[in-house]
């Protein structure tokens, strides 16, 4: 009974992919693996900031850090500085049982590369879903086809677990200035 009670607590998913409001968070699991002569293991770490500019639609700042272990070849840490834009479908546009969440594509370009190649142009495209646990916080799982292109081209296919915090625009200043306010006082 406890159990339906809670899920009667979460919201439907409308009010925090508004217009004006802020979205923070990312993946904190972003897992690549390859088997073969030159199976490898990458693990990649990409926090993002963005801001609703309409409804359903957010656009922001990403930065990732990658580690990536090779067989016979070595390790490699790379990184990623860019733009994502991220579009959420409607409830009108899925089934009804998913309620609680959304699914979304998300997009993203920047520069990027790793300590053995040279900075290149970093993109990546897919879909995900967003399955909000309480009025503020999602849970997502993020499939997207990922590229480097430079002095030579680099794709996959990584699956992405992470979470975002939505925040209203008035909450974010509040919590801003209670920070400040904190630092302030001691």
């Amino acid at each position: 009974m406890a159990c339906i009670s809670f899920l009667g607590l979460i919201p439907n998913a409308q009010a925090q992919i508004q217009k004006g409001n802020l979205m923070v968070g990312g993946n904190l699991m972003d897992l690549n693996a390859s088997f073969g002569d030159h199976s490898s293991f990458t693990m990649n770490i990409v926090p993002k900031l963005g801001y609703f500019i309409e409804d359903n639609l957010a656009i922001g700042a990403n930065v990732g850090l990658k580690y990536v272990t090779t067989k016979n070849q070595g390790n490699t840490f790379g990184y990623q500085v860019g733009a994502f834009g991220r579009y959420y479908f409607g409830k009108d546009q899925v089934t009804p049982l998913l309620n609680h969440g959304r699914f979304f594509a998300e997009v993203n370009a920047g520069i990027g590369g790793d300590n053995s190649t040279p900075v290149g142009f970093d993109f990546g495209f897919g879909p995900g879903y967003s399955y909000f646990i309480t009025p503020n916080i999602g849970i997502e799982g993020l499939v997207k086809f990922n590229g480097i292109v430079g002095t030579g081209v680099s794709t996959g296919i990584s699956f992405g677990l992470g979470f975002q915090i939505y925040l209203p625009t008035k909450k974010a200043r509040a919590l801003y200035n209670d920070v400040s306010n904190e630092i302030k006082s001691k």
